[in-house]
């Protein structure tokens, strides 16, 4: 089964940090590509970061040089650092598979509850 539960959001003002967790059902977790996605009510879905199984990373423009993604193997969990928060990175973020790095579509029709970050100005 499908198990993806985010967490580690909250309200900051701008320039705040936040660190968002993924925990993921340890059978899917080594195999794939992870991303993180953000959506506004509204809008559609993004995706604003990507982790390989190898380590290597790619970054949406809107989050270059304020977003860090990484992994944790031993514990099935993908990590967001987001620095230098701004109001327009409000949104529900939420994680899922990737086909690749260069691709954004998500593998998995599940998705988790997301995890709510809201940044005041």
């Amino acid at each position: 089964q499908v198990q993806l539960v985010e967490s580690g959001g909250g309200l900051v003002q701008a320039g705040g940090s936040l660190r968002l967790s993924c925990a993921i059902s340890r059978s899917i977790f080594s195999a794939n590509t992870w991303g993180w996605y953000r959506q506004v009510p509204g809008k559609q879905r993004e995706l604003v970061a990507g982790i390989s199984s190898s380590g290597m990373t790619n970054y949406a423009d809107s989050g270059e040089g304020r977003f860090t993604i990484s992994r944790d193997n031993a514990q099935s969990t993908v990590y967001l650092q987001m620095d230098s928060l701004k109001p327009e990175d409000t949104a529900t973020y939420y994680c899922n598979a990737l086909m690749s790095l260069v691709r954004s579509t998500p593998k998995f029709d599940e998705w988790g509850p997301g995890t709510q970050v809201t940044v005041s100005s």
